[in-house]
């Protein structure tokens, strides 16, 4: 798998425990709020070269897409839709 150019190719963190500053534990529709999610990048395009394979992002869940690459999910993305690499 090759992606080219700005896009990138994720695997979204879909079980998240998101606690609050004092420790309380958010419910799943709390979290389904958050504009952001946490994903791992699998494989950064040909033009991106701040981001790197296996980097934790936060990336605005409203953009990209759901494909099937050999039978398994990916989430494609453009670089600009990362918001923060951890």
């Amino acid at each position: 798998m090759k992606p080219i150019g700005k896009y990138i190719v994720i695997n979204s963190v879909v079980e998240e425990d998101v606690r609050t500053q004092s420790g309380l534990l958010l419910s799943g529709e709390d979290a389904k709020g958050f504009r952001y999610q946490r994903a791992v990048v699998v494989k950064p395009g040909t033009d991106v070269t701040v981001i790197k394979e296996g980097d934790t992002i936060y990336y605005d869940k409203g953009h990209g897409f759901t494909m099937l690459i050999e039978d398994k999910p990916y989430t494609v993305i453009m670089e600009r839709d990362v918001v923060v690499v951890v």
